[in-house]
């Protein structure tokens, strides 16, 4: 279905991403696991009976809170205020070159005695030159529209002194308040992370879906592993790859990715959704490039960690690869486990081209996704309102809430470029992994 104008409330979605995003759930496509704590959380001397969660005083205390700074920070941010929900965006096909009217051609004669601006039809009444100067040439646009609000709250309660006697004195009381508003803070944060991180496995899967599911796009898939056995003649599996062979596969895959990056600046119509019309039976393409300075690089860390550690330190870095924007990435989607971390499990909303409108798609599973490179454009966070409200002092029971009301959009434009480097076995033959260029 299109996606909605109306507000969707996103709190569900938005804790079941941070739980899995914090390790408190494991990978899934659909509901996330409950979180189990391990500590203990009931003193012996008894609780406090208000947050029922703090021991009455028996010493000092320490606040374990610090301040967490959201990742994913890189994703380009545009605003639409709370005006409006919707962005228009409006791009161009390409249209192809015309006849010369300023010479005489092969095709047309279009200097001639007695001749005028006109076609000029000879007596079979096919035309001899080219058309006037006044012959209308319109530009084709296309028009795609962002709508949507993803819309959640924070809230946080202060007593006003309900919970001193769980303290020694004001400064420790201080001292307990800054440290909520900071843990505060940090569920905040966390939870822009996991909009952010939702933004960055939606684009993740798009690619995969287009050029590998519906098959509307080229070139937006790189199988690093079917991509290195084709190259060299071998029939490597990527756990070969990523550790037998680890040194020969890093430099073919950075190599590749250098590549790919070259490519994004020629104005093509690969790499991105081209929207390709027909005309009085001529088809039409958005072409996209992608100036280096406009690329975004995102990495999964511990696959390049091992490189610098292992192998070669000095290739891997954002001078050789030619990056301006590049980001590590630590863990796609879960990190509630070492084998989770490289995986992305999940349904994404493309572009139906036969109704033009959004559809959503089935499960995309990809066990070890490398990399994505985008253009800044193709994978934005629209932010729409972001409002804290305070509470006056409840008379009877002496605590006031403040809540931070937010509206954002996730925006993913298929028509701008984008490919991901992932490592499947798909090509790969069960049995000898044979031999090639790996050195060894």
């Amino acid at each position: 279905m299109a996606r909605s104008f109306l507000p969707k409330d996103g709190y569900a979605i938005m804790t079941a991403l941070t739980r899995q995003a914090t390790g408190q759930s494991n990978i899934s496509v659909v509901d996330m696991s409950s979180f189990v704590s391990a500590g203990e959380t009931v003193m012996a001397t008894g609780k406090e009976n208000v947050y029922n969660a703090l021991s009455v005083l028996i010493g000092r205390t320490l606040i374990a809170a610090r301040t967490y700074n959201a990742k994913l920070a890189l994703m380009n941010a545009l605003e639409t205020g709370s005006y409006t929900n919707r962005l228009r965006k409006i791009s161009f096909y390409s249209k192809d070159p015309l006849p010369s009217g300023f010479f005489n051609t092969d095709l047309f004669t279009n200097l001639a005695d007695g001749f005028t601006a006109g076609e000029n039809p000879d007596s079979g009444g096919t035309a001899q030159s080219t058309k006037s100067q006044w012959e209308q040439h319109q530009s084709m646009p296309l028009e795609m529209n962002f709508a949507g609000s993803t819309v959640w709250d924070h809230c946080i309660t202060l007593y006003e002194e309900q919970v001193d006697i769980a303290f020694r004195d004001p400064v420790e009381l201080a001292q307990f308040v800054a440290g909520k508003m900071i843990e505060h803070n940090n569920e905040i944060a966390s939870t822009r992370e996991s909009f952010n991180r939702m933004t960055l496995c939606t684009k993740i899967g798009q690619c995969y879906l287009y050029d590998k599911g519906v098959a509307w796009s080229k070139e937006q898939v790189y199988n690093l592993t079917s991509m290195y056995n084709a190259f060299y003649g071998t029939n490597y599996t990527s756990a070969q790859l990523r550790s037998t062979y680890l040194k020969s596969f890093l430099e073919f895959m950075t190599a590749t990715i250098k590549e790919a990056s070259d490519r994004f600046t020629e104005r093509t119509a690969n790499h991105h959704l081209p929207m390709t019309k027909t005309v009085n039976g001529v088809n039409y393409s958005v072409l996209r490039h992608v100036p280096r300075d406009r690329q975004r690089l995102y990495l999964y860390r511990p696959l390049f960690r091992k490189a610098e550690a292992i192998v070669m330190p000095e290739i891997f870095n954002t001078e050789y690869l030619s990056m301006t924007q590049y980001e590590g990435v630590d863990f796609w989607q879960s990190n509630y486990s070492d084998a989770e971390r490289p995986q992305i499990k999940v349904r994404v909303p493309f572009y139906n081209k036969g109704t033009g409108v959004q559809e959503s798609s089935g499960d995309i599973e990809l066990p070890y996704v490398v990399g994505l490179l985008t253009d800044v454009d193709g994978m934005m966070t629209d932010f729409q309102l972001e409002r804290a409200l305070t509470t006056q002092v409840e008379a009877r029971k002496g605590y006031r809430n403040t809540w931070l009301h937010i509206a954002k959009n996730a925006i993913t434009d298929p028509t701008e470029s984008a490919c991901i480097f992932i490592m499947t076995d798909e090509d790969v033959t069960p049995g000898d992994g044979g031999d090639g260029g790996d050195g060894t």
